[in-house]
């Protein structure tokens, strides 16, 4: 495994780690600057921050880092060898940090009567583990066959960061009232970290780790099977 770290890499994983902070600060404060409001809401604010932030953070870093501010799709990403173990590990621990410096942001500058769990997940009432682990299972595989279509093989129509932004907002209507729709271990991680909220996380890692070793499963064979002309793109 080539350990060596190019300009290019440090520049990358840099991206991440800003991109995620940026991901990270404007998800969660809306959270928090929302916590009053009635639930409608609340949901589409919370739905459209994250969407919009991850649109916005992507554009930003596609062509430094590929875009991923996301653990589960860096996974996939190494799994499906379209970036090397050692340059996807710098992502995820950049990831994780951007996260809770981000998380650290968020605290510093909202009233204490508005920081509550700083946007940290957990299951509803009523959902039970096994369900909560399914869904972001598969919230996370939905996820990745967008980011597999539109950013690696260049499948789609709409630009990588659209489809990835519309598809984070989607999935936030799908979970966001269940598990908090997380699908990104970085996001839970950070208000983990800050508000010492823990509850359920292995959930918040373990489903978008299954749902992202899945989905590149998938995207192999279909490879094998499928599309002889399949264009993609080293990320």
């Amino acid at each position: 495994m080539d350990m060596t770290l190019t300009r290019n890499d440090i520049r990358a994983v840099l991206a991440e780690l800003f991109g995620t902070l940026i991901f990270v600060l404007l998800g969660t404060s809306a959270v928090v600057s929302v916590s009053n409001a009635d639930d409608a809401g609340k949901f589409m604010v919370i739905a459209v921050a994250h969407g919009l932030a991850i649109l916005v953070v992507v554009g930003l870093t596609a062509k430094l880092s590929g875009g991923h501010v996301n653990p589960a799709v860096t996974l996939a990403m190494m799994f499906s060898r379209h970036i090397g173990v050692f340059r996807g590990v710098l992502y995820i621990v950049a990831q994780a940090v951007g996260a809770v410096v981000g998380s650290l942001l968020v605290k510093w500058v909202v009233p204490n009567s508005l920081e509550g769990n700083l946007g940290a997940h957990g299951l509803a009432d009523g959902v039970a583990v096994g369900e909560g682990l399914l869904l972001e299972i598969l919230l996370t595989f939905i996820l990745l066959f967008v980011i597999y279509n539109v950013a690696v093989g260049k499948r789609a129509a709409v630009s990588a960061p659209v489809a990835i932004g519309l598809t984070v907002l989607i999935l936030h209507f799908s979970g966001l009232f269940l598990t908090g729709g997380s699908f990104n271990p970085a996001r839970s991680f950070g208000p983990a970290v800050v508000a010492n909220v823990w509850g359920d996380f292995w959930i918040y890692i373990l489903g978008p780790a299954i749902g992202a070793i899945a989905m590149s499963i998938v995207w192999q064979i279909w490879k094998t099977i499928g599309d002889d002309n399949l264009e993609e793109d080293a990320t």
